[in-house]
């Protein structure tokens, strides 16, 4: 990682190189050749440049100095706060550093004691080495006493990393590639985290040592002379810690800094990044609200941060499964600095989280125009306009995301899946190759490998890479892709255009479709449940407890606004919002037991101002709510039947057991929700070794088999009204089975009746 002496003398030398009145500033053409030189592959307009010049001038207003223009304290700021990227820039305009720049960095280097008091350096040696945050004009060390105890602190953090060296316990791992597909994370400035991931073996007795002597280090910060230095000397301790990645002992300085000075918002914004990172998801949410009210709550003084807590609250938020709500804390970042390319880019992977995949792709094509060279935002893009159907120019966007960082696992995963939609096997599995060989345990992309070489008609070397996957994990899904290919071999079906192996099929018109038994969820009713499980995955929403949705609704001080007819409505920046609406509409789709899911719906509906100090909500809102439901999740049924909802006349007020009776009701309520509750529970429901005599896959979740043909059928297949073609039937008859035991119960009964019936 770069110091804050490397990072610093190189924005010095980009400040310098485009200086070229030498006056100290940087006025508009100086930086507009800035601009332009740093981003060689972009065309601007006139009207573009000038509003970006516009942007930075405005936004860093305090660092101009009257006509001469930006001060280099300015430009360090810029990057500081994200909107470019030191490294590519120094790079991109070729420049180095000057010889004896980094000779602090060396001296400090070479320094090695077991005496602490013997190990000082002097300030200048001091302050050339010590990292990015030391000498930023908001961040930095104000106490010479401070500067002791960094000094001391890196001293004994180098004897803890050589000690575990030796015994083969630190260890250091590139993990800048490995992040979920197509969702790329990142949080704080990119330079504040190495892209080493760094194990420290914390149970030796090395470590326990260490912690006793940095618990001496926190004792002489707490005991200094004023609550400034005190707090001054925990924060040095935090960040020093939190950039070796020791994130616990970080977030207990961290802490004491609050209570040291709980408005200052540089001690809840670094406690939230540490909160973050250990997966503490709530903490670091309330931690970042705890920083944004303290940021609102001064003003001016803390403007510089508040895009960069927007950001975080919503990656923070996105952790707790809040995607919903992080859009809106990106838009939020976007708005206060429209050239954070950071916040554009993680709006645009978020918006794709929902759904919104137009409005994905546009605020990705932005962070990108900002970022030429942003891997993760093509990547992303890719996904997006995969979705919208557009696969050959997300073809592009993958390989251009690949050509910026060719072991990029997410874009060559998801180009992977792409050319698996296409058919175009082999190019998939040469995709899975190449991310085995960047991250060799991928278990995913070997399992994916697999299936490709199978739709290749390569089996034999599908079986190999099958075998591989199961090296690599026990997970049941390995079991059931072995067991897949092994049914096609004996069956040796032929493909029916799928080029997946599933097999031949025909499909059945629904009216064919008839269904035996009370308990047999309907083809259409399943089809749109299995949507529903769809939306409910993609956007995260079933990892949402919905005791979160109350939460929100308890704590959130949202603004009354009045529509075109007058009536009162909590609403929201973006639009105008009916957000006691909006959360009922969520709430039965979030994760918890369906009562619960129902009664938070009704209270987001009581929380409505119409509603709100009342225990009944009135029916007619009731009946839009309801109206609401089946128009958005159960859209098959169509807008006519909608239309015909009962009672929207009513001016009668709806307890909650009415309520339910209305939310329950199989034809004009949301009696949907008891398939969707089944499609839950099921997923890892099995039925022994019955496969789907379609897609030969195992049968996962509810079974359906026909009673005349005796053939089973998985969720998927009898959704989407497919069955074998050796059964040529008038109508097909099908009973649900949730369980094997059900099954042989029923297979019970049937025997004893028949025996009954015998003489």
């Amino acid at each position: 990682m770069a110091t804050r002496g490397s990072r610093s003398e190189k924005v010095k030398r980009i400040f310098q190189q485009f200086d070229n009145n030498r006056d100290g500033r940087l006025n508009r053409d100086e930086m507009a050749a800035l601009v332009v030189a740093v981003n060689p592959r972009v065309k601007f307009s006139d009207e573009q440049l000038n509003a970006i010049l516009d942007e930075v001038f405005r936004t860093y207003g305090e660092f101009i100095d009257g006509e001469k223009g930006l001060t280099y304290d300015g430009l360090l700021r810029t990057y500081d706060d994200g909107a470019g990227d030191v490294d590519r820039d120094f790079d991109a305009l070729g420049l180095e550093l000057y010889p004896d720049e980094n000779k602090g960095a060396s001296i400090v280097s070479e320094a090695s004691s077991s005496s602490i008091a013997d190990e000082r350096v002097t300030e200048s040696q001091r302050k050339q080495r010590t990292t990015a945050w030391a000498g930023s004009p908001h961040h930095k060390i104000v106490f010479d006493d401070t500067w002791k105890l960094v000094d001391e602190l890196e001293i004994l953090l180098k004897r803890l990393q050589a000690k575990q060296a030796k015994t083969g316990k630190f260890k250091s791992d590139n993990f800048d590639a490995y992040s979920d597909a197509g969702w790329s994370r990142e949080l704080g400035p990119s330079a504040e985290l190495s892209e080493k991931k760094v194990y420290w073996e914390e149970t030796g007795p090395d470590y326990g040592i260490f912690v006793k002597e940095l618990g001496a280090l926190r004792s002489r910060a707490d005991g200094a002379r004023s609550r400034e230095e005190a707090f001054d000397g925990q924060m040095a301790i935090g960040r020093v810690l939190y950039e070796h990645q020791l994130f616990k002992e970080a977030l207990i300085s961290f802490k004491r800094s609050c209570e040291l000075q709980p408005m200052d918002v540089r001690p809840h914004f670094r406690a939230g990044n540490c909160l973050y990172v250990l997966g503490k998801y709530k903490e670091a949410k309330e931690e970042f609200l705890l920083a944004l009210e303290a940021a609102e709550a001064g003003g001016n003084q803390w403007g510089y941060l508040l895009p960069q807590i927007y950001v975080n609250l919503g990656i923070a938020l996105e952790g707790e499964g809040m995607v919903l709500s992080a859009c809106e804390y990106y838009r939020e970042a976007a708005i206060l600095c429209p050239t954070h390319f950071r916040a554009l880019k993680l709006l645009g992977s978020a918006l794709f989280g929902v759904g919104e995949y137009r409005a994905a792709a546009k605020a990705l094509e932005e962070a990108i125009f900002m970022k030429p060279d942003y891997a993760d935002a093509h990547c992303d893009l890719g996904s997006a306009l995969h979705a919208l159907g557009e696969d050959e120019r997300a073809i592009e966007v993958f390989q251009k995301a690949i050509d910026l960082k060719p072991g990029h696992v997410d874009a060559l995963y998801n180009l992977g899946g792409l050319y698996m939609d296409l058919g175009r096997f082999q190019r998939a599995s040469e995709m899975y190759t190449r991310v085995l060989a960047v991250w060799p345990n991928h278990w995913r992309a070997q399992l994916n490998k697999a299936v490709s070489l199978l739709g290749a008609g390569e089996t034999e070397e599908a079986k190999k890479a099958l075998k591989e996957a199961l090296k690599m994990t026990n997970r049941v899904e390995l079991h059931d892709a072995i067991y897949h290919l092994k049914q096609l071999q004996k069956k040796k079906v032929k493909s029916n255009g799928g080029g997946n192996g599933e097999g031949a099929f025909v499909i059945v018109e629904p009216s064919k479709f008839k269904t035996v038994g009370e308990k047999t969820t309907s083809r259409q009713d399943l089809g749109s449940a299995i949507q529903i499980r769809a939306f409910q995955r993609i956007t995260r929403l079933s990892r949402c407890n919905v005791d979160l949705l109350k939460k929100e609704m308890n704590e959130i001080d949202v603004p009354v606004t009045y529509s075109g007819g007058g009536g009162p409505q909590k609403s929201i920046r973006s639009g105008r919002v009916d957000l006691g609406m909006f959360y009922a509409v969520l709430a039965p789709i979030c994760n918890g037991p369906p009562n619960k899911r129902k009664r938070i719906a009704f209270d987001a509906l009581l929380w409505r101002p119409v509603n709100e100090g009342s225990s009944q909500i009135r029916k007619v809102d009731a009946v839009q709510y309801i109206k609401w439901l089946r128009a958005i999740y159960v859209p098959s049924h169509g807008i006519s039947e909608i239309l015909e909802v009962h009672g929207e006349t009513d001016s009668s007020m709806v307890s909650f057991s009415e309520f339910l009776t209305m939310f329950d009701d199989p034809d004009w309520g949301f009696g949907i929700m008891s398939t969707l509750l089944k499609l839950e529970n099921g997923d890892r429901n099995r039925h022994g070794r019955r496969v789907c005599a379609v897609c030969r896959y195992p049968v996962i979740g509810s079974r359906f088999r026909e009673v005349k043909s005796h053939f089973s059928l998985c969720n998927q297949c009898y959704s989407e009204g497919k069955v074998p073609p050796s059964f040529k039937q008038d109508e097909y008859k099908f009973k649900e089975y949730g369980s094997e035991a059900e099954a042989m119960k029923d297979k019970c009964m049937y025997f004893t009746l028949q025996s009954h019936k015998s003489p």
